[in-house]
């Protein structure tokens, strides 16, 4: 692609992307086999646990008699989802060896 034509969003998030890591100097590191194992067996677990906690919101669903009991079940899952992603993305940070666990 020359460098006169127009780009797209994507072309330029992605070159402010390098530019940024450039500037701050972090090297790309592949991810090991291991890794690669680890944060998919996270995932896999995370989906697991997401998946228990909807069947779970679905039967208190059934069994709720008012619109403020399902509004009340309705916050919860959103809390215990934002959760679960936080402690996914969380786990494969470790993964990846971008935070000490």
């Amino acid at each position: 692609m020359s460098d006169d034509a127009p780009k797209s969003a994507f072309e330029l998030a992605m070159q402010r992307l390098r530019q940024k890591d450039k500037d701050t100097d972090v090297d790309a590191r592949p991810l090991t086999d291991a890794q690669k194992v680890a944060i998919a067996e996270a995932r896999q677990v995370y989906k697991a646990k997401t998946a228990e906690r909807e069947i779970l919101h679905q039967a208190a669903l059934r069994k709720a008699a008012t619109r403020e009991e399902v509004e009340l079940l309705n916050e919860t899952l959103r809390r215990d989802l934002e959760r679960l992603a936080s402690d996914r993305g969380r786990k494969i940070a470790e993964i990846r060896g971008e935070v000490s666990p």
